[in-house]
């Protein structure tokens, strides 16, 4: 990895965490991601269990995380298994970790090669009542290979029928939606990465730069600070195209006159930022962009004044829906007959924004947790509302990361430009 490994108590303060919300007398097994194949002898680069990174900062392959809270023996209540390393592989892929690094980052104390491992589960399995196995159970996930976790799921049902199972995916949603302050500043970190690389690509915006030039820019930014790169697939999209909600072809100039929607973040340990900033390719605004713009900023800023604990992410995007409908009454996109017309499943509003204003950010960039559970401290959200106009070849959305706290929302990219005169000013310097 680039980045500087957080500080091992993050994982040793999720892993108590967790054993609180375990049932007694129960193992709970984490498996890391595979390095996915591509084509020949090509492959994937390597993306860390979520839920097993939160648990201990292990980013390796084959590696897995087993935690039984009440087995007698205090040394196997905690156990990471890893990988063995060799000459061949130190020789052809270089260092992997260490049993001291592996202790020293997640704070596990007993660490075994996972040529190990079917003896030790067999002696925890011989005292433990419940298993709870980990399964991505994100409600927009689409799952269409078989993960190490499903793999292990098969393996210990097979081995070991009669025990009673669980899902663990519920409790790990539960308390990743709550950030603690290490995880947030991973985050602002992150966002401050990402602050450097739209600064440069202010001063690099003219007309005539091709898309993937702009995405260029960005990952030359973010890499050289320690960011292994974008959190996700990069949109920079301009003109039209910025009206295209995921587009990622990133391959048309960027031509006088038209507004340039990125869609951007940087990640740092694992954590990601996820913001959304729409310029004027020539340096200034229209009249008519200008409008368009300042109606967007008027609604992600009331948005974020009704984010507060208490609320629930359908209500909350109701209440965004209907500060939507005001502003695009007055752009003139909608009149009173379109409203008087709506209907609640397909409201007006929706012609010109058709995405939710807010989701969770953390380790995913869709980050975990329940949209029905009421919001509360400590939670870490998007605020990103936009208006696309298909026919005007206009597309606009605005996006910050914010902390709810005791005393309001704590805006992480508060730095980050998104006044138009600031923008103008610095793209014109």
């Amino acid at each position: 990895m680039k980045y500087t490994p957080l500080n091992k108590d993050l994982y040793i303060f999720n892993r108590q965490r967790l054993v609180k919300e375990l049932k007694s007398n129960s193992i709970a097994v984490f498996n890391s991601n595979d390095i996915m194949p591509t084509n020949a002898d090509g492959t994937m680069g390597f993306r860390q269990n979520n839920d097993l990174f939160y648990l201990s900062g292990i980013d390796q392959e084959e590696s897995v995380l087993v935690i039984y809270p009440d087995f007698h023996d205090q040394k196997l209540r905690e156990v990471l298994f890893l990988k063995e390393t060799n000459e061949n592989i130190a020789i052809w892929e270089g260092h992997k970790y260490t049993k001291e690094e592996a202790r020293e980052i997640s704070g596990i104390t007993t660490v075994y090669w996972l040529s190990q491992f079917g003896q030790v589960f067999n002696t925890l399995m011989a005292e433990a009542e419940y298993v709870y196995l980990n399964t991505n159970e994100h409600i927009r996930a689409v799952v269409e290979v078989q993960t190490r976790d499903a793999r292990f799921m098969s393996w210990c049902r097979e081995h070991y029928p009669i025990h009673k199972y669980e899902r663990v995916a519920p409790l790990m949603h539960k308390l990743r939606a709550i950030k603690s302050d290490m995880e947030i500043e991973a985050i602002r970190h992150a966002c401050e990465i990402t602050e450097k690389g739209f600064r440069r690509v202010l001063e690099f915006v003219k007309p005539g730069v091709m898309e993937f030039e702009v995405e260029a820019e960005y990952v030359h930014e973010f890499i050289r600070r320690r960011s292994r790169g974008f959190a996700y697939t990069p949109i920079v999209a301009s003109g039209f195209s910025a009206c295209v909600l995921h587009y990622i072809d990133n391959n048309k100039e960027c031509r006088d006159g038209d507004m340039l929607l990125m869609d951007v973040g940087a990640e740092y340990a694992n954590y990601n930022a996820d913001m959304t900033r729409s310029i004027p390719v020539n340096g200034k605004f229209t009249q008519r962009q200008r409008n368009v713009y300042d109606a967007v900023l008027r609604v992600k800023r009331e948005a974020m004044q009704i984010l507060k604990p208490g609320n629930t992410i359908p209500e909350y995007h109701k209440e965004v829906g209907k500060l939507m409908e005001s502003e695009l009454l007055g752009l003139g996109l909608l009149d009173k007959t379109d409203i008087k017309n709506q209907n609640d499943e397909n409201p007006a509003y929706k012609k010109y924004f058709m995405h939710g204003t807010s989701h969770h950010l953390g380790l995913d960039v869709h980050d975990v947790g329940n949209i029905y559970r009421k919001m509360e401290v400590g939670m870490v959200f998007t605020v990103e509302p936009g208006i696309y106009i298909r026919e005007e070849n206009l597309g606009i959305r605005l996006e910050n990361n914010v902390v709810i706290t005791e005393d309001g929302l704590l805006d992480l990219m508060h730095n980050i430009p998104i006044e138009v005169e600031e923008i103008e000013e610095l793209m014109n310097a």
